[in-house]
């Protein structure tokens, strides 16, 4: 059960009671995030619902930014174990727009790890300390070698290197689009007429567009 104020944890004394206490906190965060946004989530709000005071919290993560960073690399690894099933479903050598489509739509699959993305750098980022964002990004750029992997093994043509480059820029993409394709209720309310339909952004078909410029261009690349 996920503790909370009414049913608060008793100390944690042995590792593996530290280790069940941060994921008890990092299922907090992460179930928080259904409802509210992160940059709504403040540190008490969090420790409340945990049901251990805000120090208490600060010891097993250095600030309210460390523990989402945290739950960024876990929604990680969640989504790419679902992106490895849905290429994997595709058969061997898909056509290229469909590992596109596969790609954008794995990923709209995911909203919490979407919205983390795109907060990372300019949320996330900044109130973490070195430490912590030192072993953050080894773990991204361990991420970012699986993503390239499963890519390559499902485009024919596009090496390694390319494909790096193609998880790099998915990252930015992602950050971007995401806020385009969630605004506020007054933008989606204005985008809803019809004469403004056009400034609506769709996550997964914009997405899917620009995943499949990209990978053609950077196939393309390496052939020449």
């Amino acid at each position: 059960m996920t503790p909370t104020a009414e049913a608060p944890f008793e100390r944690a004394r042995s590792p593996q009671q530290r280790e069940m206490r941060r994921r008890a906190i990092l299922d907090v965060a992460q179930d928080m995030l259904a409802t509210t946004p992160v940059e709504e989530i403040s540190l008490r709000a969090l420790s409340r619902r945990a049901g251990l005071a805000s120090s208490n919290v600060l010891r097993y993560f250095g600030s309210r930014e460390t523990i989402f960073l945290e739950v960024v690399d876990r929604l990680w690894t969640r989504w790419l174990d679902d992106l490895q099933e849905r290429l994997a479903g595709l058969g061997p050598a898909p056509d290229r727009p469909d590992v596109a489509r596969t790609v954008a739509a794995s990923l709209a699959a995911h909203p919490q790890f979407c919205e983390l993305v795109s907060v990372q750098s300019s949320v996330l980022e900044r109130n973490a300390s070195v430490e912590d964002i030192v072993s953050f990004k080894r773990r991204a750029l361990a991420h970012r070698d699986r993503t390239a992997s499963l890519v390559a093994g499902a485009v024919p043509g596009l090496g390694e290197r390319a494909a790096r480059e193609l998880t790099s820029l998915t990252t930015t993409f992602v950050a971007g689009l995401w806020p385009l394709a969630n605004p506020g209720p007054a933008v989606a309310a204005a985008t809803a007429t019809p004469d403004l339909a056009a400034a609506h952004v769709d996550f997964t078909t914009r997405l899917t567009r620009m995943l499949d410029l990209l990978i053609t261009a950077l196939r393309d690349g390496e052939a020449g």
